[in-house]
């Protein structure tokens, strides 16, 4: 007899009651666990479409945006060498930034051993822009002034994280802890998608781009919420999305025969446990033959006349280059993709920021200027959201020596700029005041939380009522610390 069996006999009933216990209790725990899932998402039908209506009750009320593209700089692009520039900070050049400034701040290990914190001020011109004569860094970014009257920029955006991982996951899904939806997951959730052939949300990552911070997927990850709302990656090459294609010798009526036959199974196996992701996964697979077809037309770029490479620039023909990237991201958008998110690496400057920062600009300057122009001229800026900015800003003292034409500059999150364009923001509009040094908020403070809200705003969700019971908790893409609508940056 096997040991096991004869200790399996050995069982008194006191002891087959005992265990048998302990597995009612973690069967009701499944159970429980279970039902948060499926109020997290209404079940589906067998072989429904993979881009879902999303939730009846969504919008709240009319939006003024559709979609979104989301620029995002990895890395933390200087707001006091791009956008926050105040002459005064000239006469601040070289002397040391004062504690009633600093206010005992928490440093980044990289400066916090520093005894001394010379302030650098710009160096690069600015010259004044647009009808409202905004400071733009003249030298840096060029193109981008000439769009000044488009854009509401933010100059008192702040947040709590000042090391990249947990500030790159605070400011796309809300909270620096593991595990949360990130703000394209929700948008794809609550809004679903008119395309049925695409995800409704969309990365892509720059290639060519200089090295900078790991860019983990749960960024674009769905969290809590079912797995068909995470962001589907685009890669650079003849391969965008990875197994799309289907093996040597496989047709594709073969490979339409196998998922209905896999369908099938699975959706016999969902009547049986009831478990939602079933359902994501049999929508799953259906995307992804609809994908065959929809995603080598979206790529196929030589239809593109030439004007559109030359106002995009240069690196507009590099399969994966920033540039690149922007003209899919457009064509994304006119076929309904809901959230398009573009991350660029490379903006982390703690030395050497005069020559990297210049590159970086190069790369970005004309394809999001040039992104803005092309909905606009097409007529889709009035209701697309672009979003420009990243995790953190710089800090105003110098990281390492500073010499005549060289400086490094460390983390700040207690002030940065982002730039919005269209989708219901003002045009032509600067929002906040921060003092002289550019390290504190004098006047309009935005939270990264507060700037999702009022985004969510903007695509007709009130985010105090869009909230997913997972694990007794009702979560929200804000936070639970009274997040608000800036509604002064909306037209």
């Amino acid at each position: 007899m096997n040991p096991f069996q004869q200790y399996e006999l050995q069982m008194t009933r006191r002891q087959l009651l005992s265990r048998a216990r302990g597995c009612l209790g973690a069967a009701a725990l499944g159970t429980l666990l279970r039902d948060d899932q499926a109020r997290a998402e209404p079940v589906a039908a067998a072989n429904q479409p993979a881009s879902m209506p999303g939730l009846p009750q969504l919008p709240h009320f009319p939006p003024t945006a559709k979609r979104v593209i989301y620029l995002f700089m990895a890395g933390g692009p200087s707001h006091i060498d791009m956008f926050d520039y105040k002459p005064a900070v000239r006469a601040l050049h070289g002397t040391g930034l004062p504690e009633s400034i600093r206010n005992g701040q928490r440093l980044t290990g990289m400066s916090s051993g520093q005894s001394e914190f010379p302030c650098v001020a710009p160096m690069f011109n600015f010259e004044r822009y647009g009808e409202r004569g905004t400071w733009v860094n003249s030298d840096l970014l060029p193109h981008t002034a000439n769009i000044v009257d488009d854009l509401t920029i933010i100059k008192t955006m702040n947040t709590e994280a000042i090391n990249h991982d947990p500030a790159m996951t605070f400011i796309n899904t809300g909270s620096q802890q593991l595990g949360r939806p990130s703000m394209g997951s929700w948008l794809s959730y609550g809004l679903g998608s008119p395309n049925q052939d695409l995800p409704a949300y969309v990365t892509m990552i720059s290639v060519g781009a200089k090295p900078g911070q790991a860019l983990f997927s749960r960024l674009w990850g769905s969290g809590f919420l079912p797995s068909q709302h995470q962001g589907v990656q685009f890669r650079s090459g003849a391969d965008p999305v990875l197994y799309l294609n289907n093996p040597p010798g496989v047709k594709s009526d073969t490979r339409r025969r196998m998922l209905d036959a896999v369908s099938q199974i699975n959706s016999e196996h969902f009547q049986d446990v009831g478990d939602p992701e079933i359902q994501t996964r049999i929508s799953q697979y259906e995307m992804a033959y609809r994908m065959q077809t929809s995603v080598p037309d979206l790529m196929e770029v030589s239809d593109e006349p030439d004007y559109v490479y030359e106002n995009y620039g240069s690196d507009s023909r590099k399969p994966g280059s920033f540039a690149a990237n922007c003209i899919l991201a457009r064509r994304l958008a006119e076929r309904g993709v809901r959230f398009v998110q573009l991350f660029h690496r490379g903006w982390d400057q703690h030395g050497n920021l005069p020559k990297e920062l210049r590159t970086n600009c190069k790369g970005v300057d004309q394809p999001a200027a040039a992104l803005v122009n092309d909905l606009k001229q097409r007529g889709m800026l009035e209701d697309t959201m672009v979003i420009f900015g990243g995790e953190f800003g710089r800090t105003i003292y110098s990281q390492g020596a500073l010499t005549v034409d060289n400086h490094g500059r460390d983390h700040h999150g207690r002030c940065f700029t982002t730039w919005v364009a269209g989708g219901g923001f003002k045009r032509g509009f600067d929002y906040g005041l921060t003092d002289d040094y550019s390290y504190n908020i004098l006047e309009n403070p935005v939270h990264i939380n507060d700037f999702s809200a009022t985004v969510l705003h903007a695509l007709g969700i009130d985010h105090e009522r869009f909230s997913v019971k997972y694990q007794g908790l009702d979560w929200r893409l804000t936070g639970v610390e009274g997040a608000r609508v800036v509604k002064d940056v909306l037209a």
